[in-house]
């Protein structure tokens, strides 16, 4: 099967997005499909086109930045291209091309689905408020003109607007997740390198982004200091020039000095560096605060490393822990709440851990790339079907 991805933004870029795409195309092209990922050149030092783990990546010069998204005059251009030598068309919301790519697929007669990541709620600003209403209409184009709808769960699809218009057409399939099991040896050397002594020692794996809920984690740390003097939180993701988020860093900057040594950015970490930061804490938190956050896939890679997480009572977020029982679910915005199941969590911490396997049982990439080739499957099956009937209609 020749399958392609159309996403805004991929690797290198971090975000749980991009991420996702990764490991389904990896997962796919390692099955033995031809897959091909169109994507923005979002760095010009990024080159135009090239094949990462067996994936082929090609990438559309970037005119100008419109908030966190791009444009690319382009970019239509090569879709169609594209679209034509594939059998499937695999659309990645939100993005500002996802109406224009789902209409060309109908053109060129090819199965199409979408997978709908997460709502997208810009900052405030003049040229923001033009651009949301915009990629509202594009989303629910493309919502409407693909075959199928894809949701990581239930939970999120009942809660978004936009998930509830295409309930018909909708399909529910977990997000990819993978983590090695960290060693003992690879957490004493991380706790050695970042002399993390004490505890608690609260992990945070994210960008350093305004839906994160960052500044609730400084106020429950602020708390939790008060009964654990020796807390610390360890925060593994960019933090620097993060796309659209640079007057968010600047406002939080004097909250980290003031916590000195409280607060360590870890920078990015992959693969085994990132088991044994989930592996060296003792929880790790996700405190978002609204619906750009649809699920939140470090909570699963903390928890296969055996360590809890706790979240926000967001539609999505919440469903791993619920699904799980391997941590708490705090209220939105509620720094008092997460400072307390922070504590609970450290001074009970048996109670909330589940063996590896089990967490396997509900989240893997393999079983999400073969839920998507079952999907696939059903759809060219569809169009297959409904050739000879349109040719008897003639």
């Amino acid at each position: 099967m020749r399958i392609l991805q159309l996403l805004t933004y991929y690797r290198p870029h971090i975000s749980g997005l991009t991420i996702y795409v990764e490991r389904l195309a990896r997962a796919l092209a390692a099955e033995g499909h031809t897959v091909t990922v169109l994507t923005s050149q979002y760095d010009p030092a990024l080159p135009r086109e090239e094949t990462l783990h067996g994936v082929r990546v090609v990438r559309a010069p970037v005119l100008m930045r419109v908030s966190k998204g791009v444009i690319m005059p382009t970019f239509g251009v090569l879709a169609r291209r594209l679209m034509r030598s594939h059998d499937v068309v695999h659309i990645h919301l939100p993005q500002f091309d996802g109406a224009g790519l789902a209409i060309n697929a109908r053109l060129f007669g090819k199965p199409s689905l979408l997978t709908y990541h997460c709502d997208i709620r810009l900052p405030a600003g003049v040229i923001n408020a033009v651009a949301q209403p915009v990629i509202a209409l594009a989303n629910r184009v493309a919502g409407a003109l693909v075959n199928r709808v894809v949701t990581y769960t239930e939970d999120y699809a009942r809660h978004s607007p936009f998930l509830t218009r295409y309930i018909h057409k909708l399909a529910v399939i977990p997000p990819p997740v993978e983590m090695p099991a960290p060693t003992q040896e690879e957490i004493a050397a991380f706790r050695k390198q970042w002399v993390v002594e004490g505890g608690p020692v609260i992990g945070m794996a994210a960008r350093l982004a305004t839906e994160k809920g960052v500044e609730v984690l400084v106020r429950a740390l602020r708390i939790v200091l008060r009964t654990y003097p020796n807390a610390r939180v360890l925060f593994a993701g960019p933090y620097r020039n993060v796309l659209g988020e640079e007057a968010y860093a600047r406002r939080l900057q004097p909250e980290f000095e003031a916590l000195g040594k409280h607060w360590t950015f870890l920078g990015s970490l992959e693969g085994r560096a990132l088991s044994a930061f989930f592996g060296a804490c003792d929880l790790t938190v996700l405190p978002s605060l609204n619906a750009t956050e649809s699920f939140g896939l470090v909570q699963v890679e903390s928890m296969l490393c055996g360590t809890p997480s706790i979240c926000s009572d967001l539609p999505g977020v919440r469903v791993p822990v619920q699904t799980t029982g391997m941590g708490e679910v705090v209220p939105v915005g509620d720094a008092e709440a997460l400072a307390q199941a922070i504590m609970r969590v450290y001074a009970h911490r048996a109670r909330y851990v589940r063996p590896r396997c089990e967490i396997e049982r509900h989240y893997s990439t393999t079983r999400t790339a073969r839920a998507y080739t079952q999907l696939y499957e059903q759809l060219l099956a569809l169009q297959r079907a409904a050739k000879p009937a349109s040719k008897e209609v003639r």
